[in-house]
């Protein structure tokens, strides 16, 4: 039975962020949206759930929820936590940070207690989000977003620095970086369109072969599941709009059936289009 709701944020046209440590609710139930949240917990005893883990935060603990990832509050007391709310557009704008987010995606709990320099630089970014947003001066928005440039900035150098077999392959890799990131443009790009591995590697000027070993030295993962995944992301927006069948939504984001798009989407998502369509609320 599907109790989860999809949530819809409003966002400032001003700000674009949404900033809150007063209206925080002790409970909520599972839910998604398109927007990441990042929270800082400011005592001791928030609980929450991301996917199907438990966080149990301690004072100056960050949890991170990243686009579309469903999570709920199990109990956060009043005036114990801050969180904020930005789009994913900020995300996705950086190739660096899309080439990246496979692994920036399965981090959600960065302890204090363990890396105590990040979750203060962190805590004291949102701080200076929070004064920015209610002070709503001129370039708000700017700075705003430069804050969460900087708290995506290093989180991700502290997440691809844990992977240091990553970081060796990315050695080896070389020069060959720089054709991976045109590759994941143009597929970023075309990724509605019928694509092929051939198609993308003679973009780039590389063999099919040469290419399909390179994307997987550097991605650690096919190029088929790359852009499968792609794929996916871009069919829960059109999900959004209920005028559209399932159909529509399948071939709208490239799939060439609805057989593969049901079954790589439960794959990715944990969830069949339909399902994950009764989460709206």
């Amino acid at each position: 039975m599907i109790k989860e709701s999809k949530e819809t944020l409003h966002f400032n046209m001003h700000a674009a962020i949404i900033v809150n440590d007063q209206e925080n609710p002790e409970v909520y139930p599972p839910h998604w949206h398109d927007a990441a949240e990042f929270t800082v917990a400011l005592k001791k005893g928030c609980r929450y759930r991301v996917g199907d883990r438990i966080y149990e935060l301690e004072a100056g603990d960050i949890l991170l929820v990243w686009p579309q990832q469903i999570h709920g509050t199990i109990r956060a007391p009043k005036g114990s936590a801050l969180f904020i709310q930005f789009p994913a557009a900020i995300i996705e704008s950086n190739l660096d940070m899309v080439s990246s987010a496979r692994f920036l995606y399965e981090r959600h709990h960065i302890a204090t207690a363990d890396a105590p320099e990040i979750a203060k630089f962190i805590h004291k970014k949102i701080d200076e989000i929070k004064d920015i947003y209610v002070s709503n001066g001129r370039f708000a928005e700017t700075k705003c977003k430069i804050c969460v440039s900087e708290i995506l900035l290093k989180i991700g150098e502290y997440v691809m620095a844990e992977k240091k077999d990553l970081s060796e392959l990315e050695e080896s890799a070389g020069a060959g970086w720089k054709y991976i990131h045109m590759a994941c443009n143009y597929i970023v790009e075309n990724v509605e369109n019928e694509l092929t591995q051939t198609e993308v590697a003679q973009f780039v000027g590389l063999s099919t072969f040469y290419f399909s070993k390179l994307f997987k030295q550097c991605m650690q993962m096919t190029f088929p599941a790359y852009l499968s995944r792609l794929r996916v992301k871009r069919a829960t927006r059109y999900l959004l709009n209920k005028d559209l069948s399932i159909t529509d939504c399948a071939f709208r984001a490239g799939f060439q059936s609805t057989t593969t798009f049901n079954k790589v989407f439960r794959e990715i998502m944990g969830y069949s289009p339909s399902d994950f369509r009764k989460l709206y609320r």
